[in-house]
Order: C-alpha cells, then sequence, then structure tokens
C-alpha cells in the first residue's frame, strides 16, 4: 500500500513538473513576443524621433506616469500579423495603458509614430475606440497623446464611413464630454484632418511648440486645393494655434514640459463618487500561485481541478462556495482579490459525480450547473458584487437526456443572467473557450470591462481536432465530387493542413491581434488586472437596475 501510494506521488510529482516546463517555456515565448511589440517600428524610426527632439510613445507614457505604481496595457497584440503587405502595424500604432497621473486612475492612449508615422489602421481605431469605451463605462479621465498622419489611405474603406468606424472616436468625445469625464489632449506631433477634431473636442489641449501641428489640411492640400502658399508651421503650428486661432489652450517647449503640466492639471481633479464595492486590506493568497503553472496541464483536453487555481488566486486562499455538492461542473463562490469582494464562476475541469449518480465531463456546462450559476449572478446583483469569470469551458452538453432534461431552456437562463447582469464583469480565458460556452461564461460579446486571456487560452466556435474532421469531411466530398480520388495519405496530409490553420486561429496570439482579449497575460498577472479593474469600476456608480426579464423556469 505504502508502495502504490509512493507511486502515485511519483507521477503526479512527474506530471506536475512536466506542466511546470511546457507552461514556463510558453510564457517565455509570451515575453519574447511582446519585447519585440514593444520595440514598434524599428530602432532606425525611434532614432529619427529623437533626432526630431520628441519621446516615443512608450517613452512618453512612462514619463507620464506615477513611478513605482502598478499599470497594465491595453491590446499590445492589437494587429499582431496583420496587415503583412503594408508593413504590419505592431501593437495597432497606438499604445493603451491604465494607470496613475498625480495619483488619479486614468487611461493612455499614445500614438506611435514610429509606425507608418502614427497612422490609423482599422485595428488601430478599434483599439481607440475600445480605450474610450473602458473610459466611459468606468467614468475612467483619458489623456490622449496625438502623434499622427491621420488614416492609412491605402485601407480607407475599412477606417472611415462604418458605425464603429473612425468618426465613432469624435462622438465618444463628444459623449464623454457630456458625461463630465476628463479628457486631456497633448499634441506631439502632426494632427491632420479628421484627426485634428479629437484634441480639440477634449477638455483641454495642449501643443508642442515646433513638433506638434494641428490642421485639416496641409500645405501640399491647401497649395493643390486653393493654390495658396503657406508652410505647415504657420498654417497649424503651436504659434498659430495658441496666439491666432485659439484652437489649443497651452503651448509646451518640449514633450517633458507637456507631460509635466498634465500632471500638474490631473493632480487637481477633484476625487471621484465611489461605487462602493466592498473593499477590505489585501492578503496575499496562502497557497503558492507560482503551483499553477505545475497544476495547468500541457493539453487543453486533460483534466484538472480548478478548485486549486482558484485558491491560488484569492486572497488568504478562502473561497466559499455557493452551492458545492449541485452543478459540479461550475464552481461558484465569494472571494477577495486584492481586498475586494468578487464573485466567481468558474468552470471546473475535472470529471465529477453529481449525486444522482451522473458522471459529468469536466468543462462542459449541464442543467444542474448552468441552473446554479443563474442564481449565483443574480445574488452578486443583489449584493453589489463584482463577477469573476474563469473559462474553461468546451460548451453545453449534448444528447437526448440533456435535450430532454432542458439544457437550451437552463442555458438560455444562464445567458440571459450573464447579459443582464448590471454589476462589473471580469472574464479570464484559462484554457478553452468554445461555442455558445464562451457566451455563458462572459464572453467580448457581454461587455466584460476587462477579458485577458492567460497563454493557455483558445477561443473558437469548437476544438482545433472536432473542428477539422468537420471540415474534412466538407472538403473530401466536394473532391470527391470533382472526381478526384482521396487516398489514405492524401487525406492525412489534408487534415493536418486544415487543423494547422484552424489552431493558428484559435490561439490567444490570433485572439488578441484581432482584440477579443484585451491582452494575454502570465497567470500570476491576474490578481493585479482584476484588482485595478475593479478600481476603475468603482469610479462608475450602478445606475441600471438588475431585470432578469422574460425567463423559463
Amino acid at each position: 500500500m505504502h508502495y502504490l501510494c509512493a507511486l502515485i506521488k511519483f507521477k503526479m510529482d512527474i506530471e506536475f513538473n512536466s506542466n511546470e516546463d511546457f507552461n514556463k517555456l510558453a510564457l517565455s515565448e509570451l515575453r519574447k513576443r511582446l519585447k519585440k511589440v514593444k520595440e514598434g517600428g524599428g530602432a532606425k524610426n525611434l532614432e529619427k524621433l529623437h533626432a526630431q527632439g520628441k519621446l516615443s510613445a512608450r517613452e512618453r507614457i512612462d514619463y507620464l506616469l506615477d513611478k513605482n505604481t502598478p499599470s497594465i496595457e491595453i491590446g499590445a497584440f492589437a494587429g499582431d500579423g496583420m496587415y503583412a503587405k503594408h508593413g504590419g502595424c505592431p501593437s495597432a500604432g497606438v499604445v493603451v495603458v491604465i494607470g496613475y497621473v498625480s495619483g488619479k486612475q486614468c487611461i493612455i492612449v499614445a500614438n506611435d509614430a514610429t509606425v507608418k508615422a502614427g497612422a490609423w489602421f482599422p485595428i488601430t481605431a478599434k483599439k481607440n475606440l475600445r480605450a474610450q469605451e473602458i473610459a466611459i463605462e468606468n467614468n475612467l479621465p483619458i489623456i490622449y497623446l496625438v502623434d499622427s498622419a491621420g488614416v492609412f489611405l491605402p485601407l480607407q474603406d475599412e477606417i472611415f464611413p462604418d458605425k464603429e468606424h473612425f468618426g465613432r472616436i469624435f462622438r465618444n468625445n463628444a459623449l464623454m464630454s457630456s458625461k463630465g469625464i476628463t479628457q486631456i489632449a497633448v499634441v506631439m506631433g502632426s494632427c491632420v484632418a479628421g484627426g485634428a477634431y479629437l484634441p480639440i473636442m477634449s477638455d483641454e489641449a495642449l501643443i508642442v511648440d515646433k513638433t506638434g501641428s494641428i490642421f485639416l489640411a496641409g500645405s501640399y492640400l491647401v497649395k493643390a486645393a486653393i493654390g495658396e502658399n503657406i508652410d505647415n508651421e504657420t498654417l497649424g503650428g503651436a504659434t498659430t494655434h495658441c496666439e491666432i486661432s485659439g484652437v489649443t489652450d497651452y503651448k509646451a517647449t518640449d514633450d517633458r514640459d507637456a507631460l509635466d503640466r498634465v500632471r500638474r492639471t490631473m493632480a487637481k481633479l477633484a476625487d471621484y463618487e465611489k461605487a462602493g464595492f466592498n473593499r477590505s486590506e489585501p492578503h496575499a493568497p496562502i497557497k503558492d500561485p507560482n503551483e499553477i503553472y505545475g497544476i495547468l496541464p500541457k493539453l487543453r483536453s486533460e483534466p484538472y481541478d480548478m478548485r486549486e487555481i482558484i485558491l491560488r488566486l484569492v486572497d488568504n486562499s478562502e473561497f466559499d462556495e455557493y452551492k458545492e455538492g449541485y452543478g459540479q461542473t461550475l464552481l461558484t463562490g465569494y472571494a477577495r482579490i486584492d481586498g475586494w469582494a468578487v464573485g466567481i464562476v468558474a468552470n471546473q475541469r475535472k470529471v465529477v459525480k453529481s449525486k444522482k449518480g451522473e458522471m459529468q465531463f469536466g468543462g462542459v456546462i449541464y442543467s444542474d450547473s448552468a441552473d446554479k450559476a443563474t442564481r449565483f449572478i443574480a445574488n452578486c446583483n443583489q449584493k453589489k458584487i463584482p463577477l469573476v469569470f474563469l473559462q474553461d469551458v468546451t460548451g453545453f452538453m449534448v444528447g437526448s437526456k440533456s435535450e430532454h432534461g432542458g439544457i437550451i431552456k437552463d442555458g438560455a437562463k444562464l445567458v440571459n443572467a450573464v447579459a443582464n447582469s448590471v454589476v462589473p464583469k471580469f472574464t479570464v480565458v484559462v484554457g478553452n473557450s468554445y461555442g455558445a460556452g464562451n457566451y455563458a461564461m462572459c464572453g467580448k460579446a457581454y461587455d466584460p470591462r476587462l477579458i485577458v486571456s492567460w497563454h493557455s487560452g483558445n477561443i473558437a466556435v469548437m476544438g482545433g481536432a472536432q473542428a477539422a474532421k468537420v471540415l474534412l469531411q466538407i472538403e473530401t466530398a466536394t473532391l470527391k465530387k470533382k472526381g478526384e480520388e482521396i487516398t489514405a495519405e492524401k487525406e492525412a496530409a489534408l487534415f493536418k493542413h486544415i487543423k494547422d490553420k484552424y489552431d493558428e486561429q484559435i490561439s490567444p496570439y490570433y485572439a488578441a491581434a484581432h482584440l477579443w482579449t484585451d491582452a494575454i497575460i502570465d497567470p500570476l498577472q491576474t490578481r493585479q488586472w482584476i484588482s485595478m479593474g475593479i478600481e476603475a469600476a468603482n469610479h462608475a456608480s450602478i445606475e441600471k437596475p438588475f431585470n432578469l426579464g422574460v425567463i423559463q423556469v
């Protein structure tokens, strides 16, 4: 017996160490890719910027932020792998950070002039709108550091006319102004065409002498349009706008002078009215968070105990479970993260046995677990407790037993509760995020205040192997209709090609590139993201009453 126990422990240790090595290697790759992204348009373009007496977007943000305070970057991988024929667009050509300036939490949006002179690609507009969305939802002050050549013309049709395109930014400027959300704009380089409206629609607009300029049309276009000969500085430089047009409010001598003035302005902002989310003294988890690397399996199909993950994320490793013995494929319960009270809804990845004797697959939402989660979400809304969703979900249970038991009805109840929830929601994609499970567990479409993925996150309509098999059936049927003979070798090669392509699309990097998630993070950063997210949410009182609407019971 002793020998058997020792053997089991040895096997578990081997598995733990293997998982740990795999996850740490994946995180090393994440850090390497992030470092590359942060280089922006490269060293040569950075040198050109410095030669003009300008700081880079990231240097500007670093200078502006309070020293030795936490910050989080939104959408660092936005645009990753996109627009290859146009030379790429690292970080979507704009850097977005939530941090602290003069002790005030705010969001900073800085154009990266090393990437196509800060020109706006379609993903740039999407990222800017995401930054404004965060500011609007949370009543968070926003600082724009403007240095942009305007719309990237070869892709103008994908950025200019639609509802969620460039024009939406100015609409949001106006909405934020009416809501009393502080907006400060610093023109530190070019600010042209429609983009010229952004700083002027802000509360205060600063411009840097000699390097900053604002005009609807530059000197070349003015010459072509009306025949007037004029240089850009006279047309729309700092002196022009501060002393002649009155468009801007302050003239700064250089980047640092401008940023210092922003700090002084931020220091004078009144304190915000708090939503009143409960916070006590923060405590670190008792169980070592580093052990997450060994618990999280290499393969997304392998089971593990999500409860062990939770205990390494929450204060004092204390998790008060709600309906622990019922609907066990979803874990629900109360905890604290960095002192903030939260309600956690998490997919359990172990195979569990219900009290009715039914074996239930981990990661699958059953009728009883959907029922439990719906009630728990309603409870959190009653108590004004923010919700944290930990996703590792393969979908809802299928088959006659589930269908006859009303899985669609119970799933709809859960989706209804998530959609109508009025407390702030935060989503962490730990592993799988497939199909309707993504929706029920507060995917991007359900307005989480922040949504992040671990390096292990996969977002798709279904798993790679399943999808590839379906797509293979379709492809082989098409080829057979054309009279082609499908050998076993050809079928295997076709399957590999389809699966590789699908796997690329479900990777966390693909999701982050398209801004389906706000970031790919190290699991150890989860507490900081949720804490800063709730602090931001605490700026905005809950005004909408909680109403589930019509649901089948």
